[in-house]
């Protein structure tokens, strides 16, 4: 019998799965904007995290996506922004995996990813506010931020159904269970 708060092999291989994937799709798969107090970027990291928080849980997602986010932070000259990073999309992760576990329906999946915008929002809000020392500069970010979440939403909620579908029909329940 499991432990509760243990992780399988599987649980594990599949969070290793969703960091590389947050991580390269943050890293490779973004636009750097000209706006904001350090220029702003917006990449699809959000997709995966939101994918495998959706189809395997708030570990998942809180640990895909905190660290894939912050790794992405640490490699690529955004130093300061790594802790920020993983508590902030680690909370997201873990909101939208959280929702998704206790509500598995379509419309929840998306209410689950309007609060990750709301996390994000204030999360990356007060994060500037420290780093800056000024509450003005990051209201420049938040269009940024709506749109980089408002995106992956999109695009989740148009492959969401059929990969859950996918990952259903290919896994056993038992090890779907988080």
């Amino acid at each position: 019998m499991k432990k509760q708060g243990t992780f399988s092999i599987f649980q594990i291989t599949i969070t290793a799965l969703f960091i590389a994937l947050t991580y390269v799709f943050t890293a490779f798969i973004n636009i750097r904007l000209p706006v904001a107090a350090n220029g702003g970027l917006i990449h699809l990291g959000n997709v995966p995290l939101f994918v495998g928080a959706i189809l395997f849980g708030r570990r998942v997602g809180a640990i895909a996506g905190g660290v894939g986010m912050a790794l992405f932070d640490l490699f690529s000259g955004w130093t300061a922004w790594a802790p920020f990073t993983l508590v902030i999309v680690g909370l997201m992760g873990y909101t939208v995996g959280l929702i998704a576990e206790k509500s598995p329906k379509f419309y929840w999946y998306i209410i689950s990813m309007a609060i990750a915008c709301a996390i994000k929002i204030v999360g990356y809000y007060i994060a500037e506010a420290i780093i800056y020392q000024n509450i003005v500069v990051p209201i420049g970010s938040i269009p940024g931020n709506l749109l980089q979440i408002g995106c992956a939403a999109v695009i989740v909620a148009v492959v969401i159904v059929p990969l859950k579908k996918a990952v259903q029909a290919i896994f056993p329940k038992s090890l779907l269970k988080a």
